[in-house]
C-alpha cells in the first residue's frame, strides 16, 4: 500500500484502549501512533499491548494540540459521530493521514476539529468503543487503498480458474449444477 498513516487519540484515559489501538495499528501497518493530552493512567499500555507495538512503531505523546507536530503533507482526519462528518464508506482516504479519535467518554475538542482536514464518522446507531472505531477505520483504509481484487457479484470469493469454461468469445463463468 502506498502512503503512510498514523493513529491517535485525544484525552484517552484507558490503558487497555490505548494498548489495543497500538496493537491494531501495528497489525495494519501504521507508521506511528500518538496521544494528545492523555490521562496518566493511559501510560500503562503494557497491560494490553501484547505485541509490544511501542517497540515497532513510534508513539508520540503530546501534552496538547500546540505540541502536535505531524509530518508535512499529512492530513489530520478526525473520527467523530457528528452531523457534518462524512460517512466512512463514502470517504476517500488521503495518501498520508493521521486519524484522530476522541476520548472514551466524550467528543473531539472543538480545537482539534478545527485542525482536521476531514471529519468522518462510522455510520453506526451509537458510539462504539474507541479501539473498535480505530480498527474499523484502519480496516476501511486497507480495503479501499490496498491492492485487492474487486468484490465478486456472487456470494463468496473471487472465482477460481476452474470455474471458467473455455467458450467461444470472451470467458464467462460456468453455471454450476
Amino acid at each position: 500500500m502506498r502512503g503512510y498513516f498514523g493513529v491517535g487519540a485525544e484525552r484517552i484515559s484507558k490503558p487497555l484502549n490505548l494498548g489495543a489501538v497500538l496493537r491494531t495499528g501495528h497489525a495494519f501497518g501504521a507508521s506511528f501512533a500518538f496521544t494528545i493530552a492523555a490521562h496518566h493512567k493511559a501510560q500503562l499500555i503494557h497491560l494490553s499491548d501484547t505485541a509490544k507495538s511501542a517497540l515497532h512503531i513510534p508513539l508520540y505523546e503530546w501534552a496538547g494540540l500546540e505540541e502536535m507536530k505531524l509530518p508535512r503533507g499529512c492530513a489530520l482526519v478526525g473520527v467523530e459521530l457528528d452531523p457534518v462528518a462524512i460517512d466512512l464508506p463514502s470517504f476517500r482516504h488521503p495518501l498520508n493521514a493521521a486519524y484522530l479519535f476522541g476520548p472514551e467518554k466524550g467528543d473531539l475538542s472543538p480545537e482539534s476539529k478545527a485542525l482536521c482536514t476531514h471529519l468522518v464518522k462510522i455510520p453506526t446507531r451509537f458510539c462504539v468503543n474507541l479501539s473498535v472505531a480505530a480498527a474499523i477505520v484502519m480496516y476501511d483504509r486497507m480495503i479501499s487503498m490496498g491492492r485487492f481484487a474487486d468484490r465478486p457479484v456472487r456470494t463468496g470469493g473471487p472465482p477460481s480458474e476452474k470455474d471458467w469454461a473455455p467458450l467461444s468469445g470472451r470467458p464467462r463463468l460456468c453455471e454450476k449444477n
